[in-house]
């Protein structure tokens, strides 16, 4: 029984991504390098379209391109423990998490020094402008918003 191939255009649809991406990811062995038919065509079979789905799904989750290749050992490799991709995963989601915390927290920083312009403002011109004065002082680099 013969599988289905797939152009790189069809691979490329029904994995919802572009052609430059797969080519990418062949370049950077992501996904392997495709068989080519006797007029230079990729082809690529459902194994392919499997695993692009994966990757494109990793990279929808956020994972990093290293990550993404630690994954896809495991991928490749279905002997391994389930743990180890779920570690995988809690480690990348505890690394969102902090990213989370640390975008708050400039949110923050940032909603303050806005109210505190806004409060301020005298709308002349900007070489006087209470905002543009407090992102210039030294001492904003280490506390986040001024204190005066």
């Amino acid at each position: 029984m013969q599988t289905r191939q797939y152009s790189i255009g069809e691979l490329a649809s029904l994995a919802c991504c572009n052609v430059p991406t797969i080519r990418y990811y062949e370049q950077i062995g992501l996904i392997p390098v495709a068989e080519r038919s006797m007029n230079g065509r990729r082809h690529y079979q459902e194994t392919d379209l499997k695993r692009l789905t994966f990757i494109k799904r990793c990279r929808n989750f956020g994972f990093p391109v290293e990550q993404i290749k630690s994954l896809l050992v495991v991928f490749d490799d279905g002997d391994r423990s389930c743990n180890v991709v779920v570690d995988m995963a809690q480690a990348h989601l505890d690394s969102v998490r902090t990213k989370l915390e640390e975008l708050q927290q400039l949110e923050a920083n940032l909603a303050a020094l806005v109210h505190k312009a806004r409060s301020n403002c005298d709308y002349h011109s900007a070489r006087d402008c209470k905002l543009i004065k407090d992102l210039s002082l030294v001492h904003s680099m280490h506390h986040g918003v001024p204190n005066d």
